[in-house]
């Protein structure tokens, strides 16, 4: 016997809300919209006037659960982002801000109304379309359309769905990034210290000189034809010159751009160091040292090309 003055008890405000004309029904959301910056916070009655079977007017409804027990992030996540858009329509003309409102039900100010919906997750976006009037749709829909969330929570991919069912676009815009700002203008104080720190280098004839002989030795020990190839940097059981002329390992442009380099160095010392030294004793000793690292160096340059191809006829010291 219990269960009709419990059903009648729930239908309550349903009958309030039928019995509350609709020119009454907007007035009263024109003013709770704008004690708020265009953004109603819905309870069960307020609700029910705002999905009025009789609406000339859309509105946009989010349901979320804001309190920190209930532990939704999403929801917190959300939320600024509805607030900017619904403050971003409050500035729209009267005319056309009126026909359409922004709402907020939070769980726990609407039970009833998450009750009544079935809803058990947030947030959720209801989007209602009028149900009278010039801007009713053609299918005579009443039920309300769920926003997708696939775009994720930001406030312009919001904005631009939202605009399909309003009057008039909505006007939103995002705020300036500062920190965007800030952080370029950081970054490029840094780097103009770091010029001004280091163009005495970048004006050295000395320090392009010796970038372009340590690139140009790179380049021709085979790094290029290393990593166009993708090559290993070495083979199997710790192998790190690979057999034949058209197969290369890492280890092996590293080892040749050492051997190359000794050999450039030696080349470099003794046309111009050596002829400028004024103690014959260390000019002596300088010819005899650079001239055995340069032999030195060319025999360990021949045996790669022996170890590489077994064939090659010539050798020096190994």
């Amino acid at each position: 016997m219990l269960l009709l003055p419990l059903l009648a008890l729930l239908s309550l405000p349903f009958c309030l809300a039928a019995s509350i004309s609709a020119e009454d029904a907007h007035q009263k959301l024109v003013k709770l919209a704008a004690a708020n910056n265009g953004l109603i916070k819905l309870d069960d009655s307020s609700y029910n006037l705002l999905t009025h079977p009789k609406r000339t007017w859309s509105s946009s409804i989010h349901f979320t659960a804001l309190d920190p027990r209930r532990r939704c992030a999403p929801c917190k996540e959300f939320d600024p982002s509805f607030t900017a858009v619904a403050k971003s329509w409050s500035q729209v003309p009267a005319s056309e801000r009126d026909t359409h409102f922004f709402a907020t039900a939070d769980f726990d100010n609407a039970m009833g109304t998450f009750q009544k919906l079935g809803m058990q997750t947030a947030p959720v976006l209801h989007v209602h379309l009028p149900a009278e009037g010039s801007r009713r749709p053609a299918s005579g829909r009443t039920a309300p359309i769920v926003y997708d969330f696939s775009n994720g929570f930001d406030a312009g991919p919001l904005a631009e769905q939202l605009s399909q069912y309003t009057p008039v676009p909505i006007p939103y815009k995002a705020p300036i990034d500062w920190s965007k700002y800030g952080t370029a203008a950081g970054v490029t104080l840094i780097f103009l210290s770091t010029v001004r720190l280091f163009l005495p280098i970048l004006r050295s004839r000395w320090a392009w000189a010796i970038g372009i002989v340590l690139t140009s030795l790179v380049m021709t020990s085979g790094f290029m034809f290393v990593r166009i190839r993708g090559m290993p940097n070495s083979g199997a059981n710790g192998q790190w010159i690979a057999p034949g002329y058209q197969n290369q390992f890492g280890q092996e442009v590293q080892v040749v751009s050492f051997v190359y380099g000794l050999l450039a160095s030696g080349f470099l010392m003794l046309t111009l160091v050596t002829p400028y030294q004024t103690n014959p004793y260390r000019q002596r000793l300088q010819v005899y040292l650079w001239s055995g690292v340069i032999f030195v160096m060319f025999s360990v340059l021949i045996s790669l090309f022996r170890v590489k191809n077994r064939s090659y006829p010539f050798k020096l010291l190994l």
